[in-house]
């Protein structure tokens, strides 16, 4: 199981990082032999932050090996999908053909999400089919010269965009959810992700639920034909070092509810944030390498985030990796 390292962007609202403490932190993770990726979160007007692609240009120069992504790019239905293509491509060309475009739906329940919809005259019921859309057109113009696309919500002809993004074919899309609902929904949404998807993303936390969605997607894999060993299936989790179980979780919570601007419950924070000592954290994270992720990106859910990666690299992920 590879581990990735999400850069918190929000946190510049609210003092738990600044811009440079974060390339910062990703040219530690860059030289680190324990981290694979680096990760930003994204979104415009509903929950404010460092834009994703600026800062993922800012990591890009600042690293040579890590993988970088959104998890997840919840503006992707609000972005013209053309400038998105032209501006993707010139960040993988920065970044050397390492970029993963993470993309979702971006729903958010909150006055934020209304906002969006209003300024950029989308509906709700409209971001799925853009999601899909748009994944399609950005294959379609990093692969083709003078691109047509006639679809529902867009339509070109004769586009080309130059220079085309370095990793061939094209930089991997991978689709992120986390429905809740009705088995047969949340299937729905699964087989979207097979159909259309290079990898799936998820920030769900509960070990039995997780197993049946990867065994659900990996099925649905193979009725489309698709191999399922070479899907890479991602976890967005947290984490917090503390050997007083109870500060560590404390800390994430007012973290989280920071960031996020609403209410956790406990057990939702066990079991989103791996939480304690450096073997409790193990443990905990443990049961998802178990589970088959191929990727598991940690957060630090801290206001002091550089003692947390000295923590992390220098005794978590060590003794992760043995006990592996």
């Amino acid at each position: 199981m590879k581990i990735g390292l999400t850069l918190p962007n929000r946190g510049v609202l609210f003092g738990a990082v600044t811009a440079e403490q974060m390339l910062q932190l990703a040219e530690r993770a860059d030289a680190s032999d324990c981290i694979d990726s680096v990760w930003v979160g994204d979104s415009l007007l509903g929950k404010p932050r460092v834009e994703s692609i600026s800062l993922l240009a800012a990591v890009a120069g600042r690293t040579q090996r890590v993988r970088l992504g959104t998890a997840c790019m919840a503006s992707f239905p609000l972005r013209d999908p053309v400038l998105l293509a032209y501006q993707w491509a010139s960040l993988d060309v920065i970044a050397q053909g390492r970029t993963v475009l993470v993309v979702c739906t971006g729903i958010i329940p909150q006055k934020g999400g209304s906002i969006e919809g209003l300024l950029y005259g989308l509906e709700r019921r409209d971001r799925v089919t853009r999601m899909v859309e748009w994944i399609k057109i950005l294959r379609l113009l990093w692969t083709e010269p003078d691109a047509t696309f006639e679809g529902q919500h867009y339509r070109f002809r004769g586009i080309t965009i130059e220079p085309r993004p370095a990793a061939k074919p094209h930089p991997p899309i991978w689709i992120a959810n986390n429905a809740i609902g009705s088995a047969d929904l949340i299937s729905r949404t699964h087989l979207r992700v097979a159909r259309h998807a290079d990898g799936w993303e998820t920030s769900l936390s509960d070990p039995q639920d997780l197993a049946w969605r990867l065994n659900d997607i990996r099925s649905k894999l193979l009725d489309e034909g698709r191999d399922p060993t070479g899907f890479e299936t991602h976890l967005y989790h947290n984490i917090n070092i503390n050997d007083d179980r109870e500060q560590a979780f404390e800390e994430s919570r007012r973290f989280l509810e920071t960031y996020y601007g609403e209410e956790f419950s406990p057990a939702r924070i066990r079991s989103w944030c791996a939480l304690g000592s450096p073997q409790e954290c193990v443990e905990h994270l443990l049961v998802y390498k178990r589970l088959g992720f191929s990727e598991l990106t940690l957060r630090l859910t801290s206001w002091d985030q550089e003692a947390q990666f000295e923590r992390l690299v220098g005794e978590v992920l060590p003794a992760l990796k043995e006990a592996a």
